[in-house]
């Protein structure tokens, strides 16, 4: 008999399950995150303000997914309606240093990001576009930092310095990250000194394990996202809702000039910090100004007008599908001529009943089975019908885990009173 094949260990995700993750725009006070936010979200929320803490409650807005296979579905269906995948953004107070002993709105501010999926950090370069900090908290987060000269506008630490900022807000959360471990461990070693050889004390002893791993992982100055935790070491991780646990990206904050240029300065710093200290995290340039100046157009043509005429294309799309990545969230799509709709789910790992059930909570209790087809299969070969005449188009049952991009048509039975 051959050896058996070790069963691969299944990978568990850093940060809560779910599809509905949402995103926050952080940074340090008065660095243009509510522009920012007025421009992802293309509304007039916010409250975009020269002077600090002019965000005191976070503000929510819902972001429409760009993606151009939605697009092209609809055109190839023609449908009576079309329902787009969406985020949710919030924009949250601005962060000072010692924000994690409750400077400014230190509290404020940290306790916001817990409650979002992921991060992502900006770096600012314009009259508008000040150095900030975002994050996606597993749910994501967009960290904005300051690269411009602008005497009109007042840096909170007295001078424009991106890498010091980068490390501000780093340092601060991995602070408030240690406090909230600490309880954590002090609460495990109430209940480990009473000692005994159970199964529930055996548990106990390997979460203290976890929990000072963690502890001394972040007293060594490392995020909790850059480290190859194992699957049950991520089971102590994701109840605690780590700051540092969430995915990040950078984003570049350059003036208009620069950034239709593509070039400044600050650039290959910023790189090289991210490289040092959050390699693999994506940067992604982008000016807030610009983005504020394309939303004053009356439609999207004309906007898309303006981006030929300077030679440079609005970022925002790249940002928000870059975002939707850090957080392992994907698309399928329920189509026909009533309605194209696209739903959101975590990639990979989502099995087809749980899809099933993005769309009504019914169908994955009393789920069958799924017709499905991928798009990329749809788009080569033109049209549905030939899709099914050259037998393309599968039927999965509950064990077929969910590719981006499928299409998909449920069965299931009738749902119980």
């Amino acid at each position: 008999m051959p050896p058996k094949k070790k069963q691969e260990e299944k990978k568990v995700l850093l940060g809560r399950p779910g599809n509905n993750l949402k995103s926050g725009i952080v940074g340090l006070a008065n660095v243009g995150k509510s522009t920012l936010f007025q421009a992802i979200t293309k509304c007039s929320l916010g409250n975009p303000a020269n002077f600090p803490y002019a965000t005191i409650d976070p503000e929510e807005a819902k972001v429409i997914v760009p993606d151009e296979r939605f697009d092209w579905l609809c055109e190839q269906y023609k449908p009576k309606s079309r329902v787009p995948a969406n985020m949710t953004v919030y924009d949250i107070a601005g962060l000072t240093k010692g924000a994690s002993t409750g400077a400014g709105l230190g509290n404020a501010f940290l306790s916001h990001i817990r409650a979002v999926d992921a991060i992502f950090q900006v770096r600012v370069n314009g009259p508008f576009e000040q150095l900030g900090v975002g994050f996606l908290s597993i749910n994501p987060i967009l960290q904005v930092v300051r690269v411009f000269e602008d005497s009109e506008i007042t840096h909170v630490e007295g001078d424009v310095d991106p890498i010091r900022d980068l490390e501000i807000i780093g340092e601060e959360l991995r602070i408030k990250d240690i406090e909230f471990v600490e309880k954590a461990h002090e609460n495990l070693v109430k209940q480990t000194r009473r000692g005994g050889q159970s199964l529930e004390m055996k548990k106990l002893l390997e979460e203290q394990a976890t929990i000072e791993k963690i502890l001394e992982h972040l007293k060594a100055g490392k995020d909790v996202r850059k480290n190859n935790w194992q699957p049950k070491e991520v089971e102590v991780i994701n109840p605690l809702f780590l700051l540092t646990a969430k995915p990040v990206v950078f984003l570049v904050n350059l003036s208009e000039k620069d950034y239709i240029r593509q070039k400044n300065k600050n650039l290959p710093k910023i790189a090289q910090w991210v490289k040092d200290n959050a390699d693999g995290d994506p940067i992604i340039p982008i000016s807030v100004a610009f983005e504020s100046r394309l939303t004053l157009f009356p439609d999207d043509a004309a906007a898309e007008e303006e981006c030929k005429a300077v030679g440079a294309k609005s970022a925002l799309p790249k940002v928000i599908m870059t975002m939707r990545k850090a957080l392992g969230l994907g698309s399928f799509f329920t189509t026909g001529a009533d309605e194209v709709r696209q739903w959101t789910i975590r990639i990979p790992g989502t099995k087809a009943p749980a899809a099933a059930g993005v769309i009504h909570g019914d169908f994955e209790k009393t789920f069958i089975q799924a017709i499905i087809y991928n798009y990329e299969t749809l788009k080569e070969e033109g049209d549905e019908a030939t899709v099914k005449a050259k037998g393309k188009v599968m039927t999965k049952g509950k064990d077929y885990e969910m590719s981006d991009g499928d299409i998909m048509l449920v069965k299931a039975g009738a749902a119980k009173g």
